[in-house]
């Protein structure tokens, strides 16, 4: 039945084969994907009932925004479900990359010292903190405000230097910076219990440093979030794991609740922290989006496995392995030529439910330095929590895959990549 459901997008029968091939040893880790799943959803629905979530209060406000019952209670379940103690969440955050750097901002002045401890951050944040290589720092950029970065490259093993760490602290270190997902690199993501050792090792050496992890697409990959692990502070985007594919917008920060305030002050104005803040009748789809989004996660770790699985028995580099452990959502598949990793994410478009007809092309983006073909038939502007794929255009050409709302539409989507990737030869 499920071949012959296949067989109505033109697909082989020696591609169908071999993603059954790809299936038939993948039990083992979606069992395992599941009882994550099933932690992490026990302790949103926790969550939800210790703080009297209420229908009554998703209507939302307008204006100010003041009285939010709504909000407030969705930023005391969230802030439950990532282990901290408060959280902000609010739709006028529109990026990961905002949140990020809305930490930043909120948390060093003149004189302190930003140490990344995973290499050089994403893109986006390289440029808000004034650090790309070969490009002028903006006006507004962090080290143009007086702040100093530094950064320490991982260990051989994708870990955290943790000796580099305790000799590069000094007086002027405030913030020890993580980024969980790999970025546009060929690393590994960060787990909880990398988290773990830097926080332990950096609050060791100075209680009052603060360590900040940028959790983009790590949002309940594990069972235990970075502030569960000793972070300070994380932040992330709605759009993508938390929001559940509902979120049509919004970002977060959680953590202790004297960092969290910081934030809020530095998003609206002194004084003023989360007061304020409109919804503007979202908070329904914001709080169920942040309910299904343990059983969405899932669904996007098990195609990431699958495109791992698959592609590799097609004669394809992937990172991480069908059975590495993860600590986020993203699957890389090596194209090795500009034309296969064009021909990658045109299938994924293809395959999408929305804008299926369109057909990427490779082009400049605010940010990055190579151009980049970006896949996302998507029912959220650039929600990767939905099935999207994207890539810069440099040697060896990766495929970034990541989201996907349904394990089905993933499968659907790696079997057309694959076919017209082995149709350009080699």
């Amino acid at each position: 039945m499920i071949r012959s459901a296949y067989r109505t997008f033109g697909l082989s029968e020696a591609t169908m084969d071999l993603s059954e091939e790809a299936m038939a040893g993948l039990a083992s880790v979606f069992q395992a994907i599941d009882q994550r799943r099933a932690v992490n959803q026990l302790r949103v629905i926790d969550g939800f009932q210790q703080n009297n979530v209420t229908e009554a209060y998703f209507g939302g406000t307008s204006g100010y925004g003041y009285g939010d019952e709504g909000r407030d209670q969705l930023e005391a379940a969230f802030a439950h479900a990532l282990g901290a103690q408060s959280a902000l969440v609010r739709i006028q955050i529109s990026s990961g990359t905002r949140a990020i750097s809305l930490c930043l901002f909120a948390l060093l002045g003149p004189g302190d010292e930003l140490l990344s401890v995973t290499g050089p951050p994403y893109d986006t944040i390289q440029t808000a903190i004034g650090c790309k290589p070969g490009q002028a720092a903006r006006p507004t950029a962090l080290k143009k405000l007086g702040v100093g970065y530094r950064e320490l490259a991982l260990l051989p093993d994708g870990s955290p230097d943790l000796d580099g760490m305790r000799q590069a602290i000094n007086d002027r270190t405030r913030l020890i910076f993580l980024q969980k997902s790999r970025g546009y690199t060929g690393r590994r993501s960060l787990t909880a219990d990398d988290i773990r050792a830097v926080s332990q090792a950096a609050h060791a050496i100075r209680p009052d440093l603060v360590v900040f992890v940028d959790n983009c697409y790590g949002e309940f990959v594990e069972t235990s979030e970075p502030c569960m692990a000793g972070a300070d502070l994380c932040a992330g985007s709605l759009i993508k794991n938390p929001g559940g594919g509902l979120s049509p917008t919004g970002g977060y920060a959680a953590g202790r609740s004297d960092l969290v305030e910081r934030v809020a002050d530095r998003l609206y104005a002194p004084g003023l922290a989360g007061a304020i803040g409109p919804t503007l009748g979202l908070s329904r789809l914001l709080t169920q989006g942040l309910y299904l989004a343990p059983l969405i996660v899932s669904e996007a770790l098990k195609g990431a496995v699958f495109a791992s699985a698959f592609f590799r028995l097609a004669g394809f580099e992937t990172t991480p392995g069908p059975f590495d452990e993860r600590g986020d959502i993203v699957q890389t598949i090596d194209c090795q030529t500009p034309e296969r990793l064009t021909a990658f994410c045109q299938m994924i478009q293809k395959a999408s439910p929305i804008d299926a007809y369109v057909s990427p092309v490779a082009g400049p983006m605010p940010g990055y330095d190579d151009p980049v073909i970006m896949a996302a038939g998507a029912f959220v502007q650039g929600a990767s929590i939905e099935l999207s794929a994207d890539g810069p255009m440099r040697p060896p050409y990766p495929a970034y895959m990541q989201g996907g709302l349904s394990f089905d539409n993933i499968r659907l989507a790696c079997l057309l990549a694959a076919e017209k990737m082995g149709s350009l030869g080699s």
